[in-house]
């Protein structure tokens, strides 16, 4: 069983930088405040099941999922044992179809799922709580099918699955490999889950698969924004752009303030640029608006930020229990606050971040478009200032970048086709109880689709700039800029001759997206002082 000395404590809500490193194993930590506040929970869950307490009267109480059936048949008596009410709950949801998940957002759900439960207000057992942290310390992943969720119940289907593989039914994947879940879990030292008919409903009725699918797509498009950032001042430096469209002034006068943020990076990044002097008055949009492109797309970044630091402190559950003393305001089903109460409601509906993840989507096409107008710009010969035409070395009998600039065609028209918002195309189902939903889980799932192909696109631009200085553009001459291409060269080869460039793509990628790798930028400038020139670099083409 692998283990690692990463922890992520329960007392607080997990970040996106844990949800990633979920991927992998890593210690989860129970402490005695979580453990307190489950306990509490729970208890109070047992009080108001059972009607011995919390306003109401003798006798068991109608608690949704405890003591009654599931969406539209709600309104039918549930099983009677607690623990037969598991089955109850998760057999029906068994209908999920499609390939499997990619483990990463299985595991990254399951953490949010682990760490909305640690906040006490689902009523589940700390058992649950505790054996759920443990799995993460091994590869232990549920086998998850992709579709069948709406996004509007929580992602039932999927965190159905997900359940059923903890409790050893389903299929799992243990080291990577897929297996039947009962053997995973013997061979990561898992027991399997017992729960009851409350702890069963909690595990599922939640927002889990859709809000960590967002955040994770989220931090790919970010780090795809911080690399187009850097390539298009490197592409403006190895074709002696003046960088006079990043002006200071010019940006406060246009008023967006991440437009003016993203100019104050790039004038950071091209300090020491010295313009050839032989480029238009007017540079094509691909980079005289690209701060003002990447500055909207900052912008819209910062209210997917918003939603998704909300998605990942709240708890997303119904019905939620709050024991005496916790809640505030209006009296529950369950009585006074004073004495706690059970409210019914819709925290497991997935609109926030439906509509964050079409905003993203948005986002990631028109960032893929500008990654590929610019590597069009870099191959054609009438524009990049006399570069061979797809910087072939000797075009004719090599064909340099052709190929690659074909694959990104083709990945921005995938992107494009996915890009239509999914949050507003509400179906209504289960006998119209959910007559609206959000389709956040689609959203969710596409975009973190969307979001690796960009990543792509990051790459094929990036390889296009390495070729466009071994075939005869200067060598930048902004330090930072330099910094770049050497890191680049050193992974990428030049294209001399030609080669199949799919792995030196991903290569390029997997390179832009190393932590660090572009922080040498800083953040945006305070002062504005005026570039320093120094004198252009020898070339490295032979």
């Amino acid at each position: 069983m692998l283990t690692t000395t990463d922890t992520v404590p329960l007392t607080r809500p997990p970040d996106s930088a844990a949800l990633r490193r979920a991927a992998a194993p890593l210690t989860v930590t129970v402490d005695d405040e979580v453990r307190a506040r489950v306990v509490r929970g729970r208890r109070f869950f047992h009080t108001a099941r059972h009607g011995n307490g919390g306003g109401s009267g003798g006798g068991d109480r109608r608690i949704y999922g405890a003591t009654t059936g599931f969406g539209a048949l709600a309104g039918f008596a549930g099983r009677a044992d607690e623990a037969d009410q598991c089955d109850n709950t998760l057999a029906h949801l068994g209908a999920g179809q499609g390939p499997d998940l990619p483990p990463g957002i299985v595991r990254a759900a399951l953490l949010l799922r682990t760490a909305s439960l640690a906040r006490g207000f689902s009523g589940v057992s700390v058992e649950v709580v505790e054996r759920l942290a443990a799995m993460f310390a091994t590869t232990f992943c549920p086998a998850v099918p992709r579709y069948g969720s709406v996004g509007a119940s929580g992602d039932l289907i999927p965190l159905a699955y997900a359940t059923q593989a903890l409790r050893g039914r389903g299929h799992a994947y243990l080291d990577g490999h897929r297996t039947e879940a009962a053997a995973a879990l013997a061979g990561a030292g898992l027991r399997p889950l017992a729960l009851d008919g409350r702890d069963a409903l909690a595990l599922v009725n939640g927002t889990s698969v859709t809000t960590a699918a967002t955040a994770l797509a989220r931090d790919a498009v970010r780090a795809a924004h911080r690399s187009l950032t850097a390539l298009t001042c490197l592409l403006a430096d190895v074709l002696g752009c003046d960088p006079g469209f990043l002006d200071a002034d010019l940006m406060r006068a246009y008023g967006h303030p991440g437009a003016v943020d993203v100019a104050a990076h790039m004038r950071r990044t091209l300090t020491g640029t010295a313009p050839s002097g032989t480029r238009p008055l007017q540079e094509p949009y691909s980079i005289r608006c690209a701060p003002q492109l990447l500055g909207a797309a900052e912008d819209a970044l910062r209210y997917v930020d918003g939603v998704v630091a909300a998605d990942l402190g709240g708890v997303s559950d119904n019905p939620l229990f709050f024991p005496g003393g916790a809640g505030e305001g209006a009296t529950g089903e369950g009585g006074t606050a004073a004495a706690g109460k059970v409210v019914h409601g819709g925290n497991f509906f997935g609109q926030p971040a439906a509509f964050a993840a079409d905003v993203l989507a948005s986002v990631t096409a028109q960032l893929g478009n500008l990654a590929e107008r610019q590597l069009d710009l870099l191959v054609d010969p009438a524009r990049n200032g006399g570069l061979p035409p797809m910087l072939a070395t000797t075009p004719g009998t090599q064909h340099g970048l052709q190929g690659v600039q074909l694959a990104t065609t083709a990945f921005v028209a995938e992107i494009r086709r996915a890009a239509a918002p999914a949050g507003m195309q509400s179906l209504p189902t289960n006998l119209h109880i959910q007559d609206v939903v959000p389709f956040g889980t689609q959203a969710a799932l596409r975009s973190h689709d969307m979001a690796e192909l960009l990543g792509l696109l990051c790459g094929s631009l990036a390889l296009g700039l390495r070729q466009a200085v071994y075939v005869g553009a200067r060598r930048p001459t902004a330090p930072r800029c330099a910094e770049l291409l050497d890191a680049l060269s050193e992974v990428v080869p030049p294209v001399d001759p030609d080669r199949p460039l799919d792995a030196d793509v991903r290569a390029a990628a997997d390179l832009l997206a190393t932590p660090g790798l572009l922080a040498t930028s800083g953040p945006p400038a305070t002062s504005d002082s005026p570039a320093t020139s120094a004198p252009p670099a020898t070339r490295d083409r032979p």
